[in-house]
């Protein structure tokens, strides 16, 4: 069977900056975090649910050393398939490149809506699009976190989230 599953403990990583992404995963349950780090600092590319898929864009497509890390913010339950078993599906059922591509498509219309959706706003505009956008993910993920994704330190989302909307 191609497709494999997984349970994971809240911490741990699917992935770790230096690795090559050989996997990509299907959440079945869960919540995890993909980020960097600059300046011993925590840069969020991306936060990923139930329903979703989490994957090292660069590292898994290219088949290169990755920047980035992906870790469980929560116990998850994971479904995944290695590239070469993706490859292999492509290959074998020509049919299957159509669910790839639908997929590709709705990762990339979601980050141009969230870098348009949050480019030039303040601080406190860049919280209620989030809230506007993805209500659950703010709710879900650590102030830290949250605050490093909207470019934000921690005491300033806390302000925010202090207010009334």
């Amino acid at each position: 069977m191609l497709i494999k599953s997984k349970e994971i403990s809240k911490k741990d990583y699917v992935l770790r900056a230096g690795q090559i992404n050989r996997e990509i995963h299907f959440i079945e349950k869960g919540l995890l975090w993909c980020y960097s780090k600059r300046d011993e600092q925590d840069v969020v590319s991306w936060f990923m649910k139930e329903g979703e898929t989490i994957v090292s864009v660069l590292s898994f497509y290219d088949q290169v050393k990755s920047h980035e890390n992906i870790q469980a913010l929560e116990d998850c339950e994971l479904h995944y398939i290695s590239y070469e078993e993706l490859e292999e599906l492509y290959h074998d059922f020509p049919w299957f490149n159509y669910i790839g591509r639908v997929l590709t498509i709705k990762y990339l219309k979601m980050f141009v809506r969230q870098a348009e959706g949050l480019r030039g706003l303040s601080a406190e505009e860049r919280y209620k699009y989030m809230m506007e956008t993805q209500p659950e993910i703010v709710l879900r993920v650590p102030t830290k976190y949250m605050a490093s994704h909207l470019g934000i330190n921690e005491f300033t989302l806390s302000k925010i989230r202090g207010k009334k909307y």
